[in-house]
C-alpha cells in the first residue's frame, strides 16, 4: 500500500503520461481519442489535441514533439463504475504512429505499416539517446482470432521503420536500461518482462532463449497481467500490473523487489512516469477509474532522451 494522491479522474480511460517541466502531465485519453494536459497542482485539464482511434503510448521526441502509439481504437465495456476495452470495433481506423504538435494541436501520420505489414494495434514506445525509438504493437482482438504482437523500431523523421522481434503475445510496456544498453518489454496476457541486450540502435544481440533470443527479467506467479512500464534511476523495471492493482518493481538482477498499490484496489493501475524538479515524482494513471494519481519515490526516475 502507497499513499498515493489523487491529482485528477473523470479522464476517459488515461494512458501514456508524460511529465512537464511546467508541472503538468500530457497524457492519451483512449476512450475520446484525445491527448490531455493535467495541471498537477489544482487537477485543471486542457485539451491538446485530437488523435482519433486509440491513442495510447506517447513520449517527447525530436523538436520538443510528441509522438503517439495509437491502436486504432476498441470496443468499450462499462461495469461497476470501470471503463474496460475490448475487442477490435466496428470503426477501427487501423494501427499507426502520430506526431502532435503541443503547441498547435496538429496531427500527422508518421507511420502506418513496417514494409508490406499495416501496424495494428501500436501500444507503448520509448525513444533512444540516436533519436530512433522503440515501439510496441500489441495487435487487436476479435471475436474468433487475434493479431501477433511484436517489437519495432524507427526513426524519427518517417524515413525507416522495421520489425525487430516477432512474434511476441501481447507486447505492451517498453523501457531502456539507463546505459540505453537493454530494452524491457512487457507481455500483457502472459505477465511476463522480456529483456534483449542492444548491439545498435534497432538490432538486438540473441543471447537467451526467448522471443527473438530475449531472456526472461520476470514471470509473475498468478493471474497477474501487465500493462506499461518505466524504469528508475537504480536500473528497476517499475510494470503496472493488472489484475492485482499495483506497479511492480523489478531489479535489473532480476528479483520482484516491492509491489506498490494504493489504498484503495484498484484492478486497473496501468502506467507510471517521473516528473518533479528530482524526478522523485512519480505519475500513475489508472485508467479504468479514469484517475491520475502521484506519489514519492523512494528514488528519482530515469531521465529520458527527450523532454518537454
Amino acid at each position: 500500500m502507497a499513499n498515493m494522491d489523487l491529482i485528477s479522474e473523470g479522464l476517459l480511460f488515461p494512458e501514456g503520461p508524460v511529465a512537464t517541466s511546467s508541472g503538468k502531465v500530457i497524457l492519451a485519453e483512449i476512450y475520446s481519442g484525445q491527448l490531455t494536459a493535467v495541471d498537477t497542482t489544482n487537477g485543471e485539464l486542457e485539451r491538446l489535441a485530437v488523435c482519433g482511434g486509440g491513442p495510447n503510448g506517447v513520449a517527447v521526441g525530436p523538436n520538443a514533439m510528441l509522438y503517439v502509439c495509437n491502436n486504432g481504437g476498441f470496443e468499450w465495456h462499462h461495469s461497476n463504475g470501470l471503463i474496460a476495452p475490448g475487442r477490435q470495433p466496428e470503426d477501427y481506423s487501423g494501427g499507426r504512429i502520430q506526431i502532435v504538435d503541443p503547441a498547435s494541436g496538429v496531427v500527422t501520420d508518421l507511420y502506418a505499416a513496417a514494409g508490406s505489414y499495416p501496424l495494428r494495434g501500436p501500444n507503448d514506445l520509448v525513444f533512444d539517446t540516436a533519436g530512433g525509438f522503440w515501439f510496441t504493437d500489441l495487435g487487436k482482438t476479435r471475436k474468433r482470432d487475434g493479431d501477433l504482437g511484436g517489437l519495432y523500431y524507427a526513426t524519427a523523421d518517417g524515413s525507416n521503420i522495421r520489425e525487430v522481434v516477432h512474434p511476441l503475445t501481447q507486447p505492451n510496456g517498453v523501457g531502456l536500461s539507463p546505459d540505453g544498453n537493454q530494452i524491457y518489454v512487457a507481455e500483457t496476457g502472459p505477465g511476463r518482462v522480456w529483456t534483449w541486450n542492444i548491439e545498435s540502435p534497432g538490432r538486438l544481440a540473441r543471447s537467451g532463449n526467448g522471443p527473438g533470443g530475449a531472456q526472461l527479467l520476470w514471470g509473475f506467479d498468478g493471474y497477474q497481467m501487465l500493462d506499461s512500464l518505466a524504469v528508475d534511476s537504480d536500473g528497476n523495471v517499475c510494470v503496472a500490473t493488472l489484475i492485482t492493482g499495483a506497479i511492480s518493481v523489478i531489479s535489473p538482477d532480476a528479483k520482484l523487489v516491492e509491489q506498490i498499490r494504493p489504498a484503495e484496489h484498484d484492478p486497473f493501475i496501468t502506467n507510471i512516469c517521473f516528473g518533479g524538479h528530482d524526478l522523485r515524482t512519480a505519475y500513475i494513471t489508472s485508467s479504468g477509474r479514469g484517475r491520475l494519481y502521484s506519489t514519492q519515490w523512494p528514488v528519482p526516475g530515469l531521465e529520458l532522451a527527450y523532454n518537454l
